[in-house]
């Protein structure tokens, strides 16, 4: 039988706006030469922000307003303005003892998240392939948008015999799937609050929709290394979830694997569970992380 292919979902692209002044090429105070020229229908405030980024950016990280002002060839009051507004988002930060500024944190968030979608699925395919062959069940991987769990790949199982087990792109059941769980276990409770602002949406019998249960079961999770989905999302359906972790020992995704009813008897489980596992492992590895979660050898 044919495995389906790996294939991430595409990038969706972001549409322009003509809003709040638009600049072209005859606007009053316009930033002739510099690093980036407005294009016709753009937003002049978000132009001179990003100009200003990419100036700090040029210059190797930190430089003094004046500096700013130069390249960017703004005046120094539209600068202090914008910087201002940048340090309260956290894109720039003021340097302690210095009178300049520096990139912020937020810079370097955006950078992680835009690899980790690009760079995430590549590095996870040996892996999620290596499941979906030992196991011969069907293989997701999923990550953390925001407030968001999106499912990026999907392996078919290789069985006769196969599970529903799920759509590619956004999920309104993290509390209700093992990547959903496995994710966050590992966030503070008011974000998992917000990630299900209609509180717990019943998708089974099985579903899990008292908030206070759910936190319980995410006490297992952290303590166990991985989570399970038992027939929570689809009737007839168990799954076992693991987070992977980078540099920073932050969650960016999980891998989970997922078996009919008629198949997931506690061998096959403890196989799926030491294959997810593995592969979560070695990808916590690769990017960085300092320590990856180990198996449990039983279940709390």
């Amino acid at each position: 039988m044919t495995d389906s292919a790996i294939s991430p979902t595409p990038l969706a692209s972001v549409p322009s706006t003509g809003s709040d002044k638009p600049t072209n090429g005859s606007a009053k105070g316009s930033a002739k030469g510099s690093a980036k020229s407005p294009h016709r229908g753009s937003i002049q405030s978000v132009d001179r922000a990003l100009s200003l980024l990419e100036a700090l950016a040029e210059a190797g990280g930190e430089a003094s307003l004046t500096d700013l002002s130069r390249r960017t060839q703004l005046n120094v009051s539209t600068c202090h303005h914008l910087l201002s507004t940048l340090v309260n988002w956290g894109y720039v930060a003021k340097v302690p003892g210095r009178r300049s500024y520096a990139l912020g944190a937020r810079v370097l968030y955006l950078g992680h998240a835009c690899l980790r979608q690009v760079d995430l699925p590549r590095r996870a395919h040996a892996h999620i392939d290596r499941i979906n062959q030992v196991t011969g069940e069907s293989v997701h991987l999923a990550v953390l948008q925001g407030d968001t769990i999106v499912t990026l790949v999907k392996r078919e199982a290789r069985h006769a015999v196969r599970v529903d087990s799920g759509m590619l792109g956004r999920s309104d059941a993290p509390h209700a799937t093992a990547t959903g769980k496995a994710m966050i276990a590992w966030l503070p409770e008011d974000q998992i609050r917000r990630m299900l602002p209609h509180g717990l949406k019943r998708f089974t019998e099985q579903t899990i929709l008292d908030f206070d249960v759910l936190i319980e079961e995410l006490r297992h999770v952290r303590r166990n290394g991985f989570a399970t989905d038992r027939e929570e999302f689809q009737p007839g359906v168990i799954c076992v979830g693991s987070a992977i972790r980078d540099h920073a020992g932050a969650v960016v995704g999980a891998i989970s694997a997922s078996a009919p009813t008629m198949r997931a008897n506690e061998d096959h489980l403890a196989l799926m569970r030491r294959e997810v596992i593995a592969a979560t492992n070695a990808l916590s590895a690769e990017l960085g992380e300092p320590g990856s979660l180990q198996p449990i050898a039983a279940i709390e």
